[in-house]
């Protein structure tokens, strides 16, 4: 069963793997920098390992707890917020991660806020750079899938 306490454990230890246990196949990750979610484990984790690479000096500095509406299903489901602090291209950022659960105690959906707007312009951009890196997105510059030029 996946907790607030066990995410915030394993994204302070940079540890992928134990990422991977608390999300459901199917997650929904709505992020500042991209109009429609990133959806299914694979991208989501695919994500978090160029956010993990990216942030600097990330660290968490509160919680709240609840319960929330899910937009897949309207259901209402138990829900965390974490307070978040990290630097991006030497622009500070202040954020929330806001963790909605499903019955079996796992994150299906992840929504994520930062401000200001200059540090999530500067998280976008480290973000993409390092989604196409990956070969996680297609390279905006050519049009093509990352690796077929």
């Amino acid at each position: 069963m996946a907790s607030a306490h066990s995410f915030r454990a394993a994204v302070e230890a940079r540890d992928l793997a134990a990422l991977d246990d608390l999300f459901t196949d199917d997650v929904r990750l709505y992020s500042p920098v991209k109009f429609t979610p990133f959806e299914g484990k694979p991208m989501v984790l695919g994500l978090f390992g160029v956010l993990l690479r990216t942030f600097e000096g990330f660290h968490y500095i509160g919680q709240f707890d609840g319960t929330a509406r899910t937009s897949a299903d309207g259901a209402e489901a138990p829900s965390e917020i974490l307070l978040f602090r990290a630097t991006v291209d030497g622009r500070e950022i202040h954020g929330i991660d806001m963790l909605q659960f499903d019955a079996d105690g796992r994150i299906k959906e992840f929504t994520v806020m930062v401000r200001p707007q200059s540090a999530v312009q500067a998280l976008g951009q480290a973000v993409l750079a390092g989604l196409v890196a990956d070969g996680l997105v297609p390279d905006p510059a050519d049009g093509s899938p990352v690796g077929t030029s």
